[in-house]
């Protein structure tokens, strides 16, 4: 079994830390290196945290010669203030990763976007999420694993009441979306850190994309 390397942005986030613990409980990884805005505490032994300066990813190239590289990166319009500051964080700090993992020929690339991403949406945010997995595409890096999710149900370190009554209520409706609606439930973000990690062990090239529940399918396979 080959012990990999890995690099993770958006390590604080509420997929984020679930990932953290994936990879370092796991055998698979000797290495793992945080990138985040600030300094964090990290108890996993093999896990190096990083403070760099997102607007300037490309000072830190170096860390990208590893083998996989995961983004859970994302916020939100109200928290970055404008939509121009959305997109820096969600769409052009994913993809200044992408082209440093592509110049470093890393095996894989893993990054969340959002169900319903579409780069001709009517909506702003599914619209940067669509653009984000075009411009993936046209990278063609090695192998890419892209997690649609639907709503996200964890806990976040700051409070979102607005995200809080969503997932009660996507809790609850998870026993209704059956069948054709399946794709729609509400997921755990401990279920998308899973899945991102049994998808960095398959030995897949190309470009790969997961709904709510083929991330769930994902989980029981592996």
């Amino acid at each position: 079994m080959t012990i990999k390397t890995a690099l993770i942005l958006g390590a604080t986030g509420v997929v984020g830390t679930h990932l953290v613990k994936e990879l370092s409980n796991s055998n698979n990884y000797k290495e793992i290196h945080l990138l985040t805005r600030r300094e964090i505490e990290s108890k996993e032994p093999n896990c190096e945290v990083h403070v760099v300066e997102f607007d300037n990813l490309v000072r830190y190239a170096d860390l990208f010669n590893v083998t996989d590289v995961f983004i859970c990166l994302g916020t939100t319009i109200k928290k970055a203030k404008s939509k121009e500051a959305f997109r820096k964080v969600d769409y052009e700090f994913v993809i200044e990763a992408a082209k440093m993992a592509k110049a470093s020929n890393v095996e894989k690339f893993l990054v969340i976007t959002a169900m319903g991403a579409n780069s001709k949406s009517k909506f702003f945010y599914s619209r940067v999420k669509g653009d984000v997995e075009g411009t993936l595409q046209q990278l063609e890096l090695n192998s890419v694993h892209i997690f649609r999710p639907s709503l996200l149900l964890g806990e976040r370190k700051e409070f979102r009441a607005g995200e809080k009554i969503s997932g009660m209520i996507g809790s609850f409706a998870k026993f209704l979306l059956v069948g054709p609606l399946r794709p729609y439930r509400a997921i755990e973000a401990n279920k998308v850190a899973a899945a991102m990690y049994a998808a960095a062990q398959k030995p897949t090239l190309g470009y790969h994309f997961y709904n709510s529940d083929e991330i769930e399918k994902l989980t029981t396979r592996s």
